[in-house]
């Protein structure tokens, strides 16, 4: 069995050329979220990933083998259940609810602009046609967001520039005072008798 113990997170630093000349290993969620697993790739080689815990491999990433060799992770195709906003009577911000409402129970979930992405669960399932959304079951690759205190990067969004920048650079305005200490401590508490 060869070994592979090396991530190289959507084949950061490779040639294009070397990517696409790459063996190939397709794996579904459930298998890309362990740190270690065994697999066959495309050329039937038998791989033993033994990546750090905690470490999540997703479709683009490149393992690399103990013999150097590079083997390109394709996320497989798997059930899921894609939402998407009723036309008719809905809007798109009912994603957002509906987003909102999965996190809150901790789901994984793929966000895409125009639609959401889940597991097959049928209690999730008749909770977001409830609230007039459309579920249908598909077959489908399926990358969730990692979550807000993941590391690495979040929706193809590489992170080469600070988020305390000025808005023309497109996250908002810098934001660097302690509002803490801009009000008066006795306004922030409410005593028996004192409206605020």
């Amino acid at each position: 069995m060869l070994q592979a113990s090396k991530l190289m997170p959507q084949g950061a630093g490779l040639a294009p050329v070397l990517i696409k000349r790459a063996a190939t290993l397709e794996l579904d969620w459930d298998t890309r979220q362990k740190s270690r697993f065994d697999a066959s790739d495309s050329q039937g080689r038998s791989i033993g990933v033994f990546l750090p815990r905690g470490n999540v491999v997703r479709g683009g990433d490149v393992l690399v083998a103990q013999d150097g060799s590079l083997i390109r992770v394709l996320a497989a195709p798997q059930a899921v259940l894609r939402i998407t906003h009723c036309t008719a009577h809905g809007s798109p911000f009912d994603l957002m609810r509906a987003a909102y409402h999965l996190g809150n129970r901790h789901v994984p979930i793929e966000l895409k602009p125009s639609f959401l992405q889940i597991e097959p669960d049928h209690v999730l399932a008749d909770l977001l046609r409830s609230m007039h959304l459309i579920v249908h079951a598909t077959q489908a690759a399926f990358e969730p967001e990692s979550g807000a205190y993941a590391s690495g990067t979040h929706s193809g969004h590489g992170h080469a520039h600070p988020h305390n920048t000025a808005p023309s650079k497109g996250h908002g305005p810098l934001i660097d005072q302690d509002f803490s200490t801009s009000v008066p401590k006795q306004t922030l508490i409410q005593t028996p008798g004192q409206s605020l």
